[in-house]
């Protein structure tokens, strides 16, 4: 056994054996008049007062446990939200591409005059690009025949409309609005419906 071992142990069981000759001496002692009964309770008080704080180192290494995952918790969730939102900057560059393909095809009698295998080359790239972007979390949203919300469209113009169903309702989307994660980063460019009775 090490020497600093044994001189802990050797320690130890002086504190044991000084500990039992001073409850023998306050025993024995004349100088003290105590009975078996106040040494009890003595002993009795001491062990509560180390269980007390037993419980409280007890309750401080919980609670500074249960701290300590709480913030691994909290950390662990930073670092999702970090990576899902930081390709953010990068999806507004790539928007206007997508934007570009989609006005290519809007006037379908000149898209369908040209080649077909150009055609199909060039709808099979957009619909790759379109999955990469999907797969990173980018949704495109579409509101035509739904309710203006000018928290997720920004109206471009109102569209008189003797309809009155058809009052502040988006009629026309002139630009797909996009959300990435459910947040939305781009909202949609509209025309609203403004019903205007005859």
């Amino acid at each position: 056994m090490p020497k600093d071992k044994e001189e802990k142990g050797d320690s130890k069981k002086n504190d044991d054996n000084n500990d039992v000759e001073f409850i023998e001496e306050e025993q024995n002692s004349s100088s003290f008049s105590r009975d078996e009964s106040d040494i009890v309770r003595d002993l009795k008080k001491k062990l509560k007062q180390c269980e007390k704080e037993r419980k409280e180192y007890l309750d401080g290494w919980q609670r500074t446990k249960a701290d300590s995952i709480n913030k691994k918790k909290e950390d662990e969730k930073r670092r999702e939200e970090f990576s899902k939102f930081a390709k953010e900057d990068l999806l507004h560059e790539l928007l206007p591409v997508v934007d570009s393909f989609e006005m290519a095809f809007v006037d379908k009698k000149i898209w369908e005059g040209l080649p077909e295998n150009w055609r199909k080359g060039v709808e099979y790239i957009y619909a790759q690009f379109m999955d990469t972007l999907k797969r990173n979390g980018l949704e495109s949203v579409d509101p035509k025949g739904q309710p203006f919300d000018p928290n997720l469209h920004t109206a471009v113009e109102t569209v008189e409309s003797g309809d009155e169903k058809e009052d502040d309702i988006v009629l026309e989307v002139a630009q797909k609005g996009y959300m990435l994660h459910g947040r939305m980063i781009r909202p949609a460019r509209v025309k609203v419906g403004e019903y205007k009775s005859k």
